[in-house]
C-alpha cells in the first residue's frame, strides 16, 4: 500500500535570506496557497509499517523546510526512515521572496519496528544502543578539570569534519585546528568552568534527547529528538540543544545541526558553525561513566626535554658573552611547559591577522648578553636603553634576575616581558649537527599559578654581535682582498661586498675557496669600511643594518642578523646554522650605504600595502672601501 498526501500553500522569504540593493525594493508576491505543491509518501513497499517516508517539494523557486519529528532537512526530495513504531507529526515550511508560511501538519502513523535504521555502530556509541540511554557530559568541571580533551572547546576550519576521514578531517579549502586549554579561552572564547548540567540520548521507544542546561536558564531543562546521520557523519536535534556555554550563544543561529567530529566509547566532539568570524566550534564530551570512573593520574607538571648537557652548552655559550637576539622569523608562540609549539609557526607569513607579522625594525635591537663566568646579564632595549644585572638558573633551567626584564612590544598587542616573577624558563634548545646551540626558546608563564601555559620567545646567539668578552676557537678561511668586488653593485640604494656570487664576476676569479665552507656551522666575517664618513648626503640617518646575503646552490639560506654599521669602522656579521650544499652567493649588503641616486627596498609598506623605497645616502659611492678582515667558521 502506498498513501500519498498532497498539499498546496502559500509561501514566501524571510528578509534575513537576501540583501536589498535599494529601500525602495520590496517583497516578492504572497504566494496563494493553492499555488504550493508537497508531497509526503508513506512507501510500505520498502516497510510493511510504513517507517520510509519520502519528502518532496514540487513548488518552483522555493527552498523547503521540513520538520520530521526526529530531525529537520531542506532537500528538495529526502527520504526519512523512523526506526521505532509510532505516531509522527510532518510539519512542512515554503520560503520564497514573499516570506515563510507554514502549512498544516501531516500526521502519520508508523505501525511497527524497523531497528535496522539504528543498529549502527556510531548510534550505539551515542545513545549506548537500542533499549538503552547514555548522558554525556562537557568536558570541564566547575574545578576548570578537564579529565579526557585538553580542554572544553577547541576551533576548527569550516570544512573540516569527521576527523578519521577526508584528508586528516579536511573536506575543502578551510581546515585547520587550534586545541587550547581552558585558561587559553577563559573569558573570550569560554564563560568559565562550570557544572553546566548533562545530555542523555536515548533509544529507548525512539531517539529521545534530553537536556539539563544548569548555566543557561533560558533553555533549562529539554526534551527532544535527534536524529544520527551515519553516512555523512551529522546529528540533528528537534526542541533540544547541545550542552554549551555562553560566550557564543549569539554568534552561532543554529545549534541544531552538529557536525561529528570524534565519537567513542568514551569521549565526543560535536561542531557547530560560528558565524562571526566563521569557523567550526567543537564541543567536548565525556561520558557520564567515563567521568565516575577517571582517576587523575599523579604526575607532576611535565618538564621540558632539553638536550643531553644542555647546562655545560649553555654556559659554553654564555661565556663567550655572547648576545642572544629574538629571531627574525618566528620570534613569539605560545607553548606548554614541555616545549610545544602550540602554533608551530616558522616564517612571518604563517602569522594570523589576528595577531600581526613580525617586524625585526621593531625589536631588532633588542639583545640579551649572558655571561656565566661571573653570572652578569645586559640587557639593551629595542629603544637602546641599557640595563645590566646579575641573573641565576636552576636545574630545571629557570632564569630568575637582579633587574628587570625589558618589556616591550613585540607584535601587536603581545608582548616581550619576563612573567610576574621576573623570570624566563627554557622551554626548548635546538643544536647544529656539531653541538653548537643554534636556538633557544624561553618562555614566560602566562599565570604563575598554573604552570601549563607560557608565552614563547624565539632567541638565535648572534655570534657577531657586539657582546665581546672572550675569544672563539674556530677556522678561518683565508681571504684574498685584492679579488673582493664592492659598491652599489646593483645600482639598488646599497652598498655590497661581494665575496663570492656564481653570477658575478668573482665566480671566475674568486676572493676564496668557498669549498673551505662547511654546511651547518656558524660562521662570522669581520669588515672594516672607510671613506662613509663625510661622504653622506645632507639629512642622512647615518645608521644602516649590515647582514650577510648566503645561499647555497639550492637556494637555502640560514639565519642572518645584522649589525648596525654608523659610518668608517670594524664591523662583524654573522651566519647561523649554514646550508649544507655548496656556495652558491655569498655578500654583506648594507641598505642605504648606497648612491644617493638610486633606491632600495626598504621592507616596509605604505597604507595600501605597497612597497616603500627610498634613496641611497652616499654621495660619492665610488670613494667607499671595504676590507675582509677575517672569515671563521665554528
Amino acid at each position: 500500500m502506498k498513501s500519498t498526501i498532497k498539499i498546496f500553500m502559500l509561501i514566501g522569504i524571510l528578509m534575513t535570506f537576501f540583501t536589498c540593493s535599494n529601500d525602495d525594493n520590496e517583497l516578492g508576491r504572497i504566494l496563494d496557497p493553492s499555488e504550493l505543491d508537497f508531497t509526503v509518501v508513506q512507501d510500505y513497499s520498502i516497510d510493511e509499517g510504513g517507517n520510509t517516508v519520502i519528502l518532496i517539494n514540487n513548488t518552483p523557486e522555493t527552498v523547503p523546510v521540513w520538520d520530521y519529528g526526529t530531525g529537520v532537512s531542506n532537500r528538495a526530495i529526502d527520504t526519512i526512515r523512523y526506526a521505532f513504531a509510532g505516531d509522527y507529526t510532518i510539519k512542512f515550511s515554503a520560503v520564497t521572496d514573499g516570506g515563510v508560511v507554514d502549512a498544516e501538519p501531516i500526521p502519520i502513523t508508523v505501525t511497527e519496528d524497523n531497528l535496522n535504521y539504528v543498529n549502527d555502530p556510531l548510534w550505539t556509541l551515542l545513545s549506548g544502543g537500542v533499549g538503552n540511554s547514555k548522558t554525556w557530559l562537557l568536558d570541564v568541571d566547575a574545578d576548570g578539570v578537564s579529565k579526557y580533551f585538553g580542554g572544553p572547546m577547541f576551533f576548527y576550519g569550516t570544512d573540516n569534519g569527521w576527523l578519521e576521514g577526508g584528508e586528516d578531517g579536511c573536506y575543502g579549502d578551510d581546515c585547520w585546528n587550534w586545541s587550547p586549554d581552558l585558561n587559553s579561552i577563559l573569558g573570550w572564547g569560554f564563560s568559565g568552568p562550570a557544572d553546566f548540567g548533562e545530555m542523555t540520548f536515548s533509544l529507548e521507544g525512539g531517539p529521545y534527547m534530553t537536556v539539563n542546561h544548569l548555566t543557561l536558564p533560558q533553555y533549562g531543562e529539554q526534551s527532544g529528538t535527534y536524529f544520527l546521520d551515519k553516512d555523512n557523519y551529522t546529528l540533528t536535534t528537534s526542541n533540544a540543544t547541545i550542552l554549551h556555554d555562553s560566550a557564543y550563544e549569539d554568534c552561532v543561529s543554529n545549534w541544531n545541526s552538529l557536525v561529528i567530529l570524534s565519537l567513542t566509547e568514551d569521549a565526543m566532539q560535536l561542531g557547530v558553525i560560528r558565524d562571526c568570524d566563521p569557523a567550526m566550534l567543537s564541543f567536548n564530551f565525556i561520558s557520564q561513566e567515563y567521568s565516575d570512573n577517571w582517576v587523575p593520574e599523579e604526575t607532576g607538571p611535565e618538564e621540558p626535554t632539553l638536550p643531553g648537557g644542555w647546562e655545560d652548552i649553555i654556559s659554553e655559550i654564555t661565556t663567550t658573552a655572547i648576545e642572544w637576539k629574538l629571531s627574525e622569523s618566528n620570534p613569539l608562540d605560545w607553548a606548554t611547559l614541555g616545549g610545544n609549539m602550540m602554533n608551530g609557526w616558522q616564517a612571518p607569513e604563517d602569522y594570523p591577522d589576528w595577531l600581526g607579522t613580525p617586524d625585526p625594525a621593531v625589536y631588532g635591537d633588542f639583545s640579551m648578553t649572558l655571561n656565566s663566568v661571573d653570572n652578569t646579564v645586559a640587557f639593551v632595549s629595542p629603544d637602546g636603553t641599557t640595563t645590566d644585572g646579575t641573573y641565576a638558573i636552576n636545574n630545571s633551567g629557570i632564569y630568575s634576575f637582579s633587574v628587570p626584564v625589558p618589556s616591550f612590544q613585540l607584535i601587536n598587542w603581545a608582548y616581550f616581558g619576563a612573567d610576574a616573577n621576573n623570570e624566563l624558563r627554557i622551554l626548548r634548545i635546538d643544536t647544529d649537527p656539531s653541538g653548537n646551540v643554534s636556538d633557544m626558546w624561553l618562555g614566560a608563564l602566562d599565570d604563575v599559578n598554573n604552570p601549563t601555559q607560557y608565552t614563547a620567545f624565539h632567541l638565535v646567539p648572534n655570534v657577531g654581535g657586539s657582546g665581546g668578552g672572550g675569544e672563539v676557537e674556530g677556522d678561518e678561511i683565508p681571504v684574498d682582498n685584492s679579488k673582493i668586488v664592492f659598491g652599489d653593485l646593483e645600482t639598488s640604494g646599497k652598498f655590497r661586498i661581494e665575496i663570492y656570487n656564481q653570477y658575478g664576476s668573482t665566480s671566475a676569479d674568486s676572493p676564496i675557496d668557498q669549498t673551505l665552507i662547511p654546511g651547518n656551522n656558524t660562521m662570522e666575517v669581520t669588515f672594516t669600511l672607510s671613506g662613509v664618513d663625510g661622504n653622506l648626503v645632507e639629512g642622512a640617518s647615518g645608521s644602516y643594518n649590515a647582514a650577510i646575503l648566503y645561499f647555497d646552490t639550492a637556494w637555502a639560506s640560514g639565519n642572518t642578523p645584522s649589525v648596525t654599521v654608523t659610518g668608517d669602522g670594524t664591523y662583524t656579521v654573522s651566519i647561523n646554522s649554514l646550508p649544507a650544499g655548496d656556495c652558491g652567493v655569498f655578500t654583506i649588503d648594507i641598505p642605504g650605504l648606497g648612491d644617493s641616486a638610486n633606491s632600495y627596498d626598504t621592507g616596509e609598506v605604505d597604507g595600501d600595502n605597497n612597497p616603500i623605497f627610498a634613496n641611497g645616502e652616499v654621495v660619492d659611492v665610488s670613494a667607499v672601501t671595504a676590507t675582509v678582515e677575517s672569515i671563521v667558521v665554528y
